[in-house]
């Protein structure tokens, strides 16, 4: 199953998000979802019921609960973090389209990947 992506609203960018539907990655938005201003763990609950692995910048916060949901039996669509401003636009939509092409939605359930590993 291909991996379908929502974007926290600290990673929300226009010009990414227009980048990736370019290439015909299923992707949507915090704010297209009605999201803003919710909990990590909301915007983490909310991507796995929907079925989508959640794209953030906010490391720290979302490698936490990963282990949290792990340690916890808790499970979740997957986790793609990256350090904010680290990647231009470009880099970013490149390596998300590594990931996506070589990881399915199976292999990203209850996993971390950071985006740096996908150069």
């Amino acid at each position: 199953m291909i991996i379908r992506l929502y974007v926290d609203e600290d990673s929300m960018s226009r010009a990414l998000v227009r980048a990736l539907r370019a290439r015909n990655v299923d992707v949507t938005t915090a704010f297209e979802e009605g999201m803003i201003e919710r909990a990590d763990a909301a915007h983490l609950d909310y991507a796995t019921a929907q079925g989508r692995v959640l794209i953030s910048y906010n490391v720290g916060d979302f490698y936490r609960l990963h282990t949290e949901y792990l340690a916890s039996s808790k499970p979740h669509a997957g986790i793609i973090v990256s350090p904010q401003q680290k990647y231009s636009i470009g880099e970013q939509m490149r390596r998300l389209l590594r990931l996506v092409a070589v990881r399915s939605a199976e292999q990203m359930r209850n996993s971390i990947e950071f985006l740096g590993h996908w150069d």
